[in-house]
């Protein structure tokens, strides 16, 4: 009789080299799901203690790893509304075919995946910048929603944010952005492999030099809004945070 192998997948060379780096691992255990819209779901969890050992900031992301064909692949994602007092916390996923998503919607309470944490940070700038501009897409949406929240709770919390924000279903116009009076949003198709929204960006450019610059889109979108905001837009470079959140075909997070 032949025996069925439950042996869990191996990490690769990504875990080996996290754990070199001096990653930690935490157990999340999934407290319940709810369907955002038919492309958007948000999961909450329990922390195993991740928010007792990290502290919360602005934009935190962890690593969540997924099966698939008897490997194991990292993501990241954006803690959503972390408590430390609970160390609870939501994660929401944009739904598309992947590892990631098909565990999302098949998520039960009670169910734990694991997660690392490295290289998660973010220094609110000071001093207090004009203004902020803010240029992502749904899989960067608990990120920019993180900044909008650190924005209402700092010293400057009327100052303008203006976003571009990518979108490809309709629905997708429907998802909670947190944005406050006096902020502009800039709903933009995802067309021609996201050069779209770089044209908006690229059109709209003034001297913004006392601004902020935050971008995460893909990979090739992220390089060209952030080159814009650096160069047309004339923010200094330390005042420009950019982040590849995926390329085609593989989602960062």
């Amino acid at each position: 009789m032949t025996e069925t192998s439950t042996k869990t997948p191996g990490r690769g060379w990504q875990g080996a080299v996290l754990k070199l780096f001096g990653a930690d691992d935490f157990e999340l255990t999934v407290t319940r799901s709810e369907v955002v819209t038919d492309h958007y779901l948000r999961i909450g969890f329990s922390g195993g203690g991740l928010l007792s050992a990290k502290p919360v900031h602005p934009t935190l992301w962890v690593r969540l790893w997924f099966e698939s064909d008897g490997k194991l692949h990292q993501r990241g994602y954006t803690l959503v509304d972390a408590d430390p007092a609970t160390d609870t916390f939501d994660i929401e996923f944009a739904i598309h075919d992947g590892a990631a998503a098909r565990w999302a919607q098949g998520a039960q309470v009670g169910d734990t995946i694991n997660a690392t944490v490295m290289g998660s940070k973010f220094e609110f700038p000071e001093p207090a910048p004009a203004g902020w501009l803010l240029a992502g897409d749904t899989a960067s949406l608990p990120a920019i929603n993180s900044l909008l929240d650190a924005i209402s709770a700092s010293s400057t919390p009327t100052v303008p944010v203006t976003i571009w924000f990518e979108y490809q279903h309709e629905s997708d116009k429907t998802l909670p952005l947190r944005t406050r009076d006096g902020d502009t949003v800039h709903w933009v198709a995802r067309e021609r492999e996201g050069t779209a929204l770089v044209d908006a960006v690229r059109s709209a450019a003034f001297d913004a030099g006392d601004h902020f610059g935050w971008v995460a889109l893909d990979s090739k979108s992220t390089r060209a809004v952030a080159s814009i905001f650096k160069g047309d837009y004339k923010i200094g470079r330390k005042s420009v945070k950019s982040q590849a959140y995926w390329v085609e075909g593989r989602s960062f997070g």
